[in-house]
């Protein structure tokens, strides 16, 4: 009997006739004709058991790491130098002793250390960071202020790194050994080694000083009502002058990644291919190149939040990093402690969530 060019329902119909097993193919399609669900692929199924079992590793792994950072800022704090009582009383009342006395017994500073621990750690797990030392401010409200404050400079900032950054590198990996290139390198290399403060400061004194293009500090004009425009206005400089600093990390990583990609036998494969210059550099190469890419968000975090509570000091900007700055000159040890927690909470769930991020782009490391 000959198959010929049958259609290939009608081919796989014949070899069932000739006690031939039917293909899976051919069964699933049957399944759909007849109105019933098609089998999953298990190589699917695989695939989301492997990554399940990855995330749920990942956050395991993280429990532990976030009690041992409570354990490490309860640490700083409580054998920092000096005494946590003097935040609390006023410098005429500070040489009473009988009055230090009591107030250290009712801040439960007269107790171990490790029953203070205890002690903290159940409250904040309660979700009560506690009070401020010298404003009487509930800490939750002081790190939500600070939060948005911050969040809002740090997305602006690095979203100037993406979108500057990325294409940037790419054109310097595209060019590269030229003119442009050793130009954009030089660029990138100046950002990544610049001080945030010197490049604060010289923003400031450049933009804001002599020129007065933007206001030289804080978050809106003081005496004025919020405004959406003022808001910005105060947002652009800081926000440019941190994302500097980001725009040169993502050009530096993306042009090593697309230099390591376009010499890939699989680019030369779509080149042969006859596919346009734009459809292999953005489809087949930048890709592919983002895979690594996702790595620098992980590794450079801790860098980019200590830049930015560096930025937002010299601009008075009332985000975090500057409310933590303020707490330390006034010895506000529970709104240290919980700034630290709240910075240390970020970072470690921003880099789990850059792993899961780097699992789904890339099967292998699921395994």
């Amino acid at each position: 009997m000959q198959l010929g060019r049958q259609p290939l329902h009608t081919r796989s119909s014949v070899i069932s006739g000739l006690g031939v097993t039917r293909c899976r193919a051919c069964e699933r399609s049957s399944d759909w004709r007849r109105g019933g669900a098609a089998s999953p692929d298990p190589r699917a199924l695989s695939s989301i058991s492997h990554m399940t079992t990855y995330v749920a590793r990942r956050v395991l792994i993280a429990i532990p790491i976030l009690f041992g950072i409570t354990l490490l800022v309860f640490a700083f704090v409580a054998l920092a130098p000096g005494d946590p009582v003097d935040a609390y009383l006023r410098p005429e009342m500070a040489g009473n002793q009988q009055l230090r006395q009591l107030m250290a017994h009712q801040l439960g500073l007269d107790q171990p250390l490790p029953i203070r621990y205890l002690a903290w750690l159940g409250q904040t797990l309660g979700g009560n960071l506690g009070y401020s030392a010298i404003t009487g401010e509930p800490v939750n409200t002081v790190v939500w202020k600070g939060l948005l404050a911050s969040g809002s400079l740090m997305l602006t900032a690095l979203l100037l790194g993406v979108v500057l950054g990325i294409p940037l590198g790419v054109i310097s990996a595209l060019r590269q050994y030229s003119w442009l290139d050793f130009q954009l390198t030089g660029i990138a290399f100046l950002g990544i080694s610049t001080p945030s403060f010197l490049a604060g400061i010289g923003g400031l004194y450049v933009f804001g000083l002599l020129l007065g293009i933007f206001p030289i500090g804080g978050m809106q004009t003081a005496a004025k009502p919020f405004t959406i425009p003022d808001f910005l206005a105060h947002l652009a400089l800081p926000a440019m002058i941190l994302g500097f600093g980001y725009v040169a990390i993502f050009m530096r990583y993306t042009r090593a990644a697309m230099l390591e990609v376009i010499h890939s036998q699989y680019i030369s494969f779509a080149e042969s291919k006859g596919l346009p210059n734009r459809i292999v550099v953005v489809r087949h190469a930048l890709r592919n190149a983002l895979i690594p890419i996702m790595s620098v968000l992980g590794v450079y975090l801790p860098d980019m939040v200590g830049a930015a509570a560096i930025t937002e000091t010299v601009f008075t900007w009332p985000g975090l990093g500057l409310r933590v700055v303020e707490a330390a000159n006034g010895r506000d040890f529970p709104v240290i402690m919980g700034i630290a927690l709240i910075f240390a909470i970020v970072v470690l769930w921003a880099n789990l969530l850059t792993d899961i991020a780097y699992a789904v782009a890339d099967p292998r490391i699921r395994y």
